[in-house]
C-alpha cells in the first residue's frame, strides 16, 4: 500500500454518500507498498480501506481483482470484500482515479515471522489456490516470464549504477530462464504478491490475506516460489530451511505438489526472484522524490536469485523427496 494521490476531505465525504458506509470521522494515508494509494477510513459504521488505483493498474483489470475477492470469500477464504455502492457497482471515482471501498480486515502483519507462521501461510496459499478454482474471469500475468524483458529494458541502461556488472548478469539470467521455464505445470488463480505485509495474523493465528492487485492466472507452483522468497530468507540473506520446510509442509497438507512441480521449484524460484528484482529496480530508479512511498532495495532479490542458482536439488528448500 502507498499514497501517490492526495484527497480532499470534502471530496471524500461526497464520495462516501454513494455508499452505505456511514459518515466520515477520520482518515489517514497508508505508506507501505508501491502500487496504489490507500487510506484507512474511520466512519460512524465500520472502518474501511479506500483504494485509489494508480496508473500502473489497468482499469480493465479491476473487475478481475474485485470479483476474485468476492469469489474467494464465498469459498471460505478470509480476505477483504469490496463494498458495493448504492447503485450496486463496486467501483467509483475520486481525485481523478478509479476508487473502491474495501472492508477492513482485523489483524496485523508480522515483522519477524517464525516457522509456525510460515506453515500457516503455506496452508492459506494452498487454500486460496483451491478456492480460486471455478473463478470465471481470466487475467494473464504481465509480470511473468513473457513480460520480464520488457521490464528489464526500462532499467537496463542504468542498471550498473546500482551494482557494476548487472547488465551482463541479468541478460544471461533472462536467456537461461527463457530456455528452461516450465510450460505444462498445474495452473490457476495465484496471488502473486503474498509477502508478509499481505498476510494478517491475530496472535499466531492467520486472520486473512489482503492485496490481490497482482492476482492473475499462472502456474500454482510459481506462487509457492514467490512465498519461499518472501518468507524464508533472513535479513542477512541466508535461506532458513526450517521455515521453508514448514511452509512447504503447510502447503502440501492442503494441495500436494506434483513431481513435476517439485522438480521445477529451483527454476521457478529463480524466476520469482528475478521478477521482484526487476520491479524493485525500476521503482528504485524512477520513483520521484517526495512520494509517500517506501522504496524497496532491489539488491535483496538479486542475492536471493544468486542463491537459487546454486540449488542442486529441490530437497535443499526443505522438501521431503
Amino acid at each position: 500500500m502507498a499514497v501517490y494521490t492526495d484527497i480532499a476531505e470534502d471530496d471524500l465525504k461526497w464520495f462516501l454518500t454513494e455508499y452505505d458506509a456511514g459518515t466520515l470521522l477520520s482518515y489517514k494515508g497508508i505508506a507501505e507498498g508501491v502500487e496504489n494509494s490507500n487510506f484507512l477510513l474511520h466512519t460512524s459504521k465500520d472502518p474501511l480501506i479506500l483504494t485509489l488505483y494508480e496508473k500502473r493498474v489497468e482499469k480493465t483489470d479491476l473487475p478481475f481483482f474485485l470479483g476474485l475477492m468476492q469469489h474467494l470469500s464465498a469459498r471460505g477464504l478470509s480476505c477483504p470484500l469490496p463494498l458495493p455502492r448504492r447503485d450496486g457497482a463496486l467501483l467509483g471515482s475520486l481525485s481523478g482515479r478509479p476508487a473502491a471501498l474495501i472492508s477492513f480486515l482485523e489483524g496485523m502483519w508480522l515483522r519477524k515471522p517464525e516457522a509456525k507462521h510460515c506453515r500457516e501461510v503455506g496452508r492459506a496459499l494452498a487454500e486460496m489456490h483451491v478456492a480460486g478454482d471455478g473463478f470465471e474471469l481470466k487475467r494473464a500475468n504481465a509480470l511473468s516470464i513473457d513480460g520480464w524483458r520488457g521490464l528489464w529494458e526500462k532499467s537496463e541502461a542504468r542498471a550498473d549504477e546500482v551494482e557494476p556488472g548487472l547488465q551482463t548478469e541479468i541478460r544471461s539470467e533472462l536467456d537461461f530462464l527463457s530456455a528452461h521455464w516450465p510450460q505444462s505445470l498445474p495452473a490457476g488463480v495465484i496471488h502473486a504478491d503474498l509477502f508478509p505485509d499481505n498476510v494478517f495474523f491475530l496472535g499466531d493465528e492467520l486472520s486473512g490475506l489482503i492485496d490481490f492487485y497482482f492476482a492473475c492466472n499462472d502456474l500454482l507452483a510459481y506462487d509457492v516460489s514467490i512465498c519461499l522468497n518472501a518468507w524464508c530468507f533472513e535479513k542477512d540473506g541466508a535461506y532458513n530451511i526450517t521455515k521453508g520446510t514448514a511452509m512447504l509442509a503447510g502447503y502440501q497438507s492442503v494441495r500436494p505438489l506434483s513431481e513435476a512441480e517439485i522438480a521445477a521449484l529451483p527454476v521457478l524460484s529463480r524466476g520469482s526472484a528475478l521478477r521482484f528484482f526487476l520491479t524493485r529496480l525500476y521503482d528504485w530508479l524512477t520513483t520521484p522524490e517526495g512520494a509517500m512511498v517506501t522504496k524497496k532495495d532491489p539488491l535483496e532479490y538479486l542475492r536471493k536469485l544468486r542463491f537459487h542458482r546454486q540449488i542442486k536439488s529441490p530437497a535443499e528448500y526443505g522438501l521431503s523427496l
